[in-house]
C-alpha cells in the first residue's frame, strides 16, 4: 500500500476545497509520534556513561590508588595528593573560559575533544615512570574534564530537559558517586595481586572508557532537541513552552552583583574543600594510621561512595518538596556530623579512631552528605539562576570551589607529613566545613527587576 504524506496530499487540492483529514490517518500519525523514544533519554545514558568515567577514573580512582603510587615511587601523601590536586586546580582556573568555549564552537563539539584528550591520557597512564610523569597527566585530564566533565554534561543536558532536568542531572551527578564504589573494587584484584598491579588495573578500566564513553560520545551525541526534530523533554511545542515559561532567568550581569552568588561560590568552596580533604586521604588514613588491610580500606572508601550515591537520590528527592538551598545546608550538616564521628576523646586526649564500627558509621554517615552537597551544588546555581547565562555563572562557582577541593587535596597531605598524622588536617575540615554552612545560609533569591521570584 503506497504511503499517504497528508500535508502533500493537502497541498494538491484546489484552493476553494475544504480538507479534512481522515480521523483514522490522523490517529495513525499520532500514535507514530508519540510512540518514538524521546532520543534525550539516549542523551542523558551517553552523559551519564561518560560522566561515570570521566570523573571517576580522573578523581576518584587515583585517590583511591594513592598508597600504591607511595609505594612505587617512594613518595609521601603530600606527593601523591598533587596529582588529582593539579586536576581540581588546572580545571577550576579553566572553568570560567569553558562556556566561551562552548558558546563559540557548540558544547558537542568541545565535548568530543574532551573525550579524545582524556582517552589518550588514561591509555598512557599506566606508562607512567614517575611522579612527575602522573602530575603531567592531571594536567591534561583537567583539559579534558573542563571539556567533558560536569559543567558541559549539565548545560548538554539543560537543552534536553525543562521538566525533568532536576532529575536528570541529579541521576548525572550520581553517576560520579556510582564510579568512586565500583571501580576502585572492580580492579581491585589486579591492583592487589603482586603479578600486576595498579598498572594493570587502570589500564583495564582506560579500555572500559573507550568503548563505553568515548565512542558513544563521539557518535551519537547531538546538542539540542531541534537536530533530531524534538522539542526538551519529548513534550509538544506548546507544553515545552509552558514549562519553560515557569523558569525564571537571572542575566549574568545581574547574578554577578548578586550576594547569593558569593555566598554559593564561597560555600561550596568550602565544602568541596572538606570533602576532598577526607576523600583524598581516606584510604591512606584506613591503611596506615587506623591499620586496616589493603582490601578492608578500599571496601571502606567504596562504602563512602556507596552512600554518597544514595545522598544524591535522597537529597535530590528531598529538593523536590522545599528549597534547594535549605536542603543543601542540611547535607552539609550531615557530612559534619560524619565528620565528627572520626574523632574519639579517650580522657582529656584528643585522637582519631581505629575502631572499625566508628569508621564504619563515619563512611556511612559522611558519604550520605557528601553526596547531597556534591548534587545541591548544582541544583541550587540553577535553581537561584536559571539556564540564560548557566554556562558563565558554572564557571565562577566551579573555579572558586574548584580552588577550595585543590587546596583541600594538598593541604591534607601536606600537613600530615607535617604533623605525622591526620588530627589536625581534619580539625581543619571541621571548622571550614562550618564556614561553608554559613555562607549557605546566607543564600537568597535573586530579584530580576521587572520580575518577582520565588526560588
Amino acid at each position: 500500500m503506497p504511503t499517504v504524506n497528508l500535508y502533500q496530499r493537502k497541498q494538491s487540492l484546489p484552493a476553494n476545497c475544504a480538507y479534512t483529514a481522515h480521523p483514522t490517518l490522523m490517529h495513525m500519525a499520532s500514535v507514530s509520534t508519540s510512540s518514538r523514544i524521546f532520543y534525550g533519554w539516549y542523551i542523558a545514558a551517553i552523559a551519564i556513561l561518560m560522566y561515570f568515567f570521566t570523573n571517576g577514573m580522573a578523581i576518584w580512582v587515583p585517590q583511591n590508588l594513592f598508597p600504591r603510587f607511595m609505594e612505587d615511587f617512594n613518595a609521601t601523601a603530600g606527593d601523591v595528593s598533587f596529582t588529582t590536586g593539579v586536576t581540581l586546580l588546572l580545571s577550576a582556573w579553566l572553568a570560567p573560559f569553558a562556556g566561551a568555549i562552548i558558546d563559540r564552537f557548540g558544547v558537542v563539539r568541545v565535548m568530543r575533544t574532551g573525550l579524545v584528550v582524556m582517552a589518550i591520557s588514561f591509555a598512557l597512564y599506566p606508562f607512567a615512570k614517575s611522579l612527575s610523569q602522573l602530575y603531567v597527566l592531571h594536567a591534561f585530564l583537567a583539559l579534558g574534564l573542563i571539556m567533558a566533565g560536569l559543567m558541559p554534561n549539565v548545560v548538554l543536558l539543560s537543552n534536553w530537559f525543562i521538566k525533568r532536568r532536576g532529575a536528570v542531572i541529579g541521576l548525572l551527578v550520581a553517576s560520579s558517586s556510582l564510579a568512586g564504589a565500583v571501580l576502585p573494587i572492580a580492579i581491585s584484584p589486579l591492583v592487589l595481586n603482586p603479578d600486576f598491579g595498579w598498572r594493570w588495573g587502570f589500564g583495564a578500566l582506560s579500555i572500559a572508557f573507550i568503548l563505553f564513553a568515548l565512542v558513544p560520545g563521539l557518535l551519537f551525541l547531538k546538542a539540542t532537541p531541534a537536530e533530531v526534530s524534538e522539542e526538551p523533554d519529548g513534550l509538544s511545542e506548546t507544553d515545552s513552552a509552558a514549562a519553560a515559561a515557569g523558569h525564571d532567568n537571572v542575566p549574568f550581569s545581574i547574578a554577578l552583583r548578586s550576594r547569593s552568588l558569593w555566598f554559593l561560590a564561597i560555600g561550596s568552596a568550602c565544602l568541596w574543600y572538606s570533602f576532598q580533604s577526607v576523600n583524598s586521604q581516606a584510604t591512606i588514613f584506613f591503611e596506615q594510621e587506623a591499620g586496616l588491610t589493603p582490601q578492608r580500606a578500599t571496601l571502606l572508601f567504596s562504602i563512602i561512595y556507596w552512600f554518597s550515591f544514595a545522598g544524591k537520590f535522597l537529597f535530590g528527592a528531598l529538593s523536590d518538596r522545599i528549597p534547594k538551598r535549605m536542603v543543601l545546608l542540611l547535607s552539609g550538616l550531615v557530612m559534619l556530623i560524619g565528620t565528627l564521628i572520626l574523632f574519639d576523646l579517650s580522657g582529656d586526649t584528643l585522637a582519631l579512631t581505629r575502631f572499625i564500627p566508628r569508621l564504619t558509621a563515619f563512611a556511612i554517615v559522611f558519604g550520605l552528605g557528601f553526596g547531597g552537597c556534591f548534587t545541591m551544588i548544582q541544583l541550587v546555581t540553577i535553581e537561584t539562576f536559571g539556564q540564560i547565562a548557566l554556562g558563565k555563572i558554572l564557571g565562577i562557582i566551579i573555579l572558586i570551589d574548584g580552588m577550595g577541593g585543590f587546596l583541600g587535596t594538598v593541604a591534607a597531605g601536606r600537613i600530615r607529613d607535617a604533623t605525622g598524622d591526620y588530627l589536625l588536617p581534619f580539625l581543619i575540615v571541621v571548622a571550614v566545613t562550618i564556614v561553608g554552612l554559613l555562607g549557605i545560609f546566607f543564600i537568597r533569591p535573586v530579584t530580576v527587576p521587572g520580575k518577582s521570584t520565588d526560588q
